[in-house]
Parts: C-alpha cells; structure tokens; sequence
C-alpha cells in the first residue's frame, strides 16, 4: 500500500499510479473493520508484528500525504497566479492554512508538512524511496529534511547519496539529525555558518504550560550561553550543599528556584512581586467552599489557594466568567479598548482561535471586518495568531460567527471549519447531604 510515482502538477485527487479517491475510502473501510477485530486468539508475536506492520502503513501513508500536498500546493498557486492580488508571500500562507485545517494540526506542524513535501523531491530520491516503503517514517524524514532546508537540489542531492551508504532504519531520530547536521556542515560549510549566524539572531525565551499548575520556561539562546547557564546554576547547588543548614531541596528544586531568583532578583523564588491576569469563575466568589480552580489564561488551572501567598506582592486581575465565558473582571486600565483587549484575549484562553492552532494570541481580530461595518466589540472580537491573522486576508478566505456563536473559517476551495467550541456549562456543586 504505497505509492510509487509522483502526482501530476495539476493533480486535483487523482493520483499518478497509487490510491484512487475509491480507493482511500476503500482503506478507511478496512481500518474500520480490522479494529472490531477478535484479537483475543492473537499471540504476543502476532501483536507484534502486526504493530509493525500498522507503524510501516503509518510512514507509508504520510508519503502518499505528502505527494497530495506537494499537488495541492503546486494546484493552488498556480492557479491563482493570474489574480493581480495574488503575492507568493500570500499564496503560501494560504496553502499552509489550509494543510493546517485538513490535517487539523498546529500551523508550525502545517509549515514542516509543505517545507518536506517540497523538499522530498528537491533531491532526496533514497530518502523518499525509504519513506514509501514505509522504512522511514515521517518524523525521521521530517529530521532529515529540516537539518537541510535551506540547501539545492544539487547538495540535498548529496547528502542523500552519503545518508544512503547507511542503514538509515537503524538509527533513531537524535543520530539522524546529528548525521545530516555534520554532512551539511561539511559539504556546504557556507550554508552552514549563515545558518548558525541566523539561529543566533532567532534567540528568545517562550513559556508553554505543563501538567499538574506547572509550565515549561524554555530559552532559545547560543550553545556557549546555555551551557554557561546550566553550569552557573551548578555551581549554586554546589553551594548550598557545602552550606551548613541542612538541605531540604533536591538538586532540580535548587536549580529552578535560583534561576527564578536571578532573572526576577526576588530574594525567594516565590515571592512573585507581578499582576498575574486570572479568571475566576463567579460560582467561587459566591461561594467559599466552591470546589472550582481559578485558571491563567494559556497555561491552566491552578489552585486559587497557591495565588494567595503571603510572599511577595503579587497582584491579580480577575476576570469573571460564567459557565466558562467571561463576563466582566477588574481592570487598572483607564480605557475601554484595554478592558476589552483583556477580555478577548481572556475568553480565547490567550490561545489562537482558529481550528487546531494552539499558537499565543498576537493579535485581535474582528470577526466582521472594520472595514465592512464591523464593530469593536467584545461578540465581534477574536484572538488569533498573526499568522492566521495575515492568512484570511487572502482572497477567498472569510471568517463568521454562526448563529451558535461558533466562528467559522471558510477556505478558497469552500471547505468550513469550525472553530473551537466555549467550554461546557459547570454544574453548580451539590450542596452537603
């Protein structure tokens, strides 16, 4: 179940020598069936090897998904070539946000998607060749194929002959990675220095949440920087193990709180001394005993016990919400277009709201244009990514509220794709029996 030739240009579903459209509904209808299989009679060796198998059809499968985006995005451009609106900036970010509704993932997942399904045929003949015959799969390929992204033909050419006297089924992700980067480093050294001169002018710090009222504070800084940093950290555990208190801090916890300590110059890690914007559900203002948690927009909900220490000055912005809508907050800004930015960004949870796109909201959009009669309001008011923001003023593109109140994307080909729905009412807590 692979396929073995690449689409035509102007593909449209047809493909050259693989699936017809029956065909895939045809293999939907098999998957369907195999999963209300009786597999108790299986052995472990069986199970096994049909795991195997299912892992190979997986890799397979994402190479057939790559010829169809490879077409589409060939298709869509060229086709749009003729519009004197039309811009190669524009047309990109029009198929990307469209690969990223289909396959209903993140727009930076979208992005690699269409960079590899170019760059598959752009000179990586062994390394396609692996990838449909279900050797390789798409994230092995996909390390590949970004350690090279901003090679020729020619050179990926080369590295693909070097990368295939190995037996690349046998190596894990990291040494694929760390392989292709030293090929790439001595076969296009140029490359590579202004690669590593551009990644430097890229540094930054992100925050991303995690389980458990816990987030991930990741910096993106030169290998020198970051290993200094570890090493300085290091040597402040060393410090407080020679200390004659005694210790009560593993080494991570000693770590983390003096990198908070450095960066804030708190003389504790937990005297936060900042306004912290937090939703706070009514039901919990009503009632003390209330079991629901206060949420940080973005990164979770938290305790509302942990945001009221009495270290540090911290300060909260509450915004109140109702059955998960926000319906008013505290404000220490003079102005109405301050309150109702807050609100927006609130009630979108900080994330992008268009269909799978978990990306940090950067900017505000209306729904119904301003330039249409739109108005600034909070109904008409939405949080999106700037990259989806820029996306649908593409021609074709257009975005409404549904009479549910649910946004809806609709793309140049008429597909619809709805956006992410408010929460579920919160049942009021049961009173004690």
């Amino acid at each position: 179940m692979t396929a073995t030739q690449e689409p035509p240009v102007h593909a449209t579903g047809v493909p050259g020598g693989g699936f017809t459209s029956g065909d895939l509904a045809l293999a939907r209808l098999l998957v369907d069936q195999v999963v209300d299989d009786d597999i108790t009679l299986l052995s472990e060796a069986d199970l096994i090897d049909q795991i195997r198998q299912i892992e190979s059809l997986q890799a397979s499968l994402a190479a057939l998904q790559a010829t169809r985006i490879r077409a589409f995005a060939q298709a869509h451009v060229e086709n749009r070539l003729t519009d004197d609106r039309a811009d190669a900036d524009g047309l990109h970010r029009s198929v990307v946000a469209q690969v990223q509704l289909a396959c209903r993932v993140s727009t930076a997942e979208a992005h690699t998607r269409v960079a590899n399904a170019r760059d598959l045929y752009a000179g990586f003949g062994r390394v396609r060749d692996l990838h449909i015959a279900g050797e390789l799969s798409a994230a092995k390929v996909s390390a590949i194929a970004v350690e090279c992204r901003d090679l020729d033909a020619r050179r990926r050419r080369q590295v693909d002959a070097r990368l295939a006297v190995h037996d690349l089924t046998r190596y894990g992700i990291g040494r694929l990675r760390a392989m292709t980067r030293r090929l790439v480093a001595e076969l296009a050294p140029d490359r590579f220095r202004a690669r590593v001169h551009a990644a430097r002018a890229e540094r930054r710090v992100t925050l991303r949440p995690a389980p458990d009222a816990m987030s991930y504070l990741t910096a993106y800084v030169p290998v020198e920087q970051g290993a200094a940093c570890l090493a300085a950290l290091q040597k402040a555990f060393v410090e407080v193990q020679v200390d004659p208190q005694p210790l009560t801090r593993t080494r991570g916890q000693v770590l983390a709180d003096t990198l908070v300590e450095r960066v804030t110059g708190q003389a504790t890690a937990t005297a936060v001394n900042l306004e912290v914007q937090v939703t706070v559900p009514v039901q919990a203002l009503l009632d003390p005993q209330s079991p629901l948690p206060a949420e940080i927009p973005g990164l979770g909900p938290v305790p509302a016990d942990l945001l009221t220490t009495p270290e540090g000055t911290k300060s909260l912005r509450r915004l109140l919400t109702d059955h998960g809508l926000v319906i008013g907050g505290d404000s220490r800004q003079r102005t109405f277009t301050g309150l109702l930015a807050t609100l927006v960004k609130a009630r979108a949870e900080n994330r992008c709201t268009e269909p799978y796109c978990d990306a940090p909201v950067r900017h505000l959009d209306h729904i119904h244009r301003d330039a249409d009669g739109g108005r600034t309001e909070l109904d008409n008011g939405r949080g999106v990514c700037e990259f989806h923001n820029h996306v649908r003023e593409q021609p074709g593109w257009q975005v409404f509220r549904a009479p549910d109140g649910i946004v809806v994307t609709v793309t140049p080909t008429g597909h619809r794709y709805c956006g992410p729905a408010p929460p579920p009412p919160t049942p009021p807590p049961r009173a004690p029996t």
